[in-house]
């Protein structure tokens, strides 16, 4: 069987927007056996399995057993997750901001930081609900249907991040990483220290982490679409980095491995499709 990937993006409910960027729909089949890197992100993970579970065999965190998920939930992370798989893939992942966790949780991003849990321990009825909804739904649209259905009623609007740490996160994730802390302080009339502690107990990351990551995780979009006469040292300088050699510590401490490794091994995944948006 030749190899096979589809995906589908979607975006959510209006009163979702403001916290999940987008829905993506994936299944590939064909492929061989293998184990796939989940590389840090500026979203939280949140992915529905269809068909197979998700099958995380080493945990971001090493002290967390390995465990399969039928609907996963991550907080931010800044090393990689591996996540055996049979040669297919199905599901739907939800592109959820760390400034949702509170109004779909009830909890800061912070107390999800480097651990994955099923969506059922965090709220049974939901997390029920959400899979065998997504599991029954024949077609694409039907499955986002379903995962805006549940998330709406499952959202309290009165459970939401301050408007300074939420701008903050905003202006971070729309510079690409590109912007430092002091800036940011500056415009919310906050200290760099007070900034620092306050972004901190909510997302369980610095600014300066989570810039890191961001930008990161937009050079390791822009190597998987570019095309083959982009050089990974023109990607590292469009992205912000000093030069190629910052690049290649960034992947090893995020992904484990170098980019030239990464593009050799890695098969196609709902982290790749549709390139960087902020």
């Amino acid at each position: 069987m030749e190899p096979t990937t589809e995906v589908v993006t979607a975006r959510p409910a209006p009163m979702l927007a403001a916290f999940i960027d987008r829905y993506v729909g994936y299944r590939m089949s064909g492929f061989a056996a293998a184990v796939h890197r989940g590389l840090p992100s500026r979203h939280m993970t949140f992915i529905v399995a269809v068909g197979p579970t998700i099958d995380v065999v080493v945990q971001t965190d090493p002290r967390q057993s390995p465990r399969n998920y039928r609907c996963v939930v991550s907080g931010l992370q800044a090393s990689t997750a591996l996540i055996a798989h049979d040669g297919h893939q199905e599901g739907v992942a939800v592109e959820l901001t760390p400034l949702g966790c509170r109004t779909l949780f009830g909890m800061p991003a912070a107390a999800l930081w480097d651990t994955s849990v099923e969506f059922a321990d965090v709220d049974g009825p939901a997390g029920l609900e959400l899979w065998e909804r997504v599991q029954h739904a024949p077609t694409w649209p039907e499955r986002f249907a379903a995962c805006d259905r549940v998330l709406s009623a499952r959202a309290d609007q009165n459970r939401i991040v301050g408007p300074e740490l939420t701008w903050a996160w905003r202006t971070m994730v729309r510079s690409g990483g590109g912007i430092s802390v002091g800036p940011l302080a500056e415009e919310i009339g906050w200290s760099r220290q007070h900034l620092t502690r306050r972004f901190n107990q909510e997302f369980g990351v610095s600014p300066k982490l989570a810039a890191r990551i961001t930008r990161f995780e937009r050079a390791r979009r822009m190597l998987e679409h570019a095309p083959s006469f982009v050089t990974i040292a023109q990607v590292a300088a469009a992205c912000g980095y000093y030069d190629q050699a910052h690049l290649d510590r960034d992947f090893a401490e995020f992904a484990g491995t170098s980019p030239t490794k990464w593009l050799a091994e890695e098969i196609p995944s709902v982290q790749d499709s549709d390139g960087f948006a902020g």
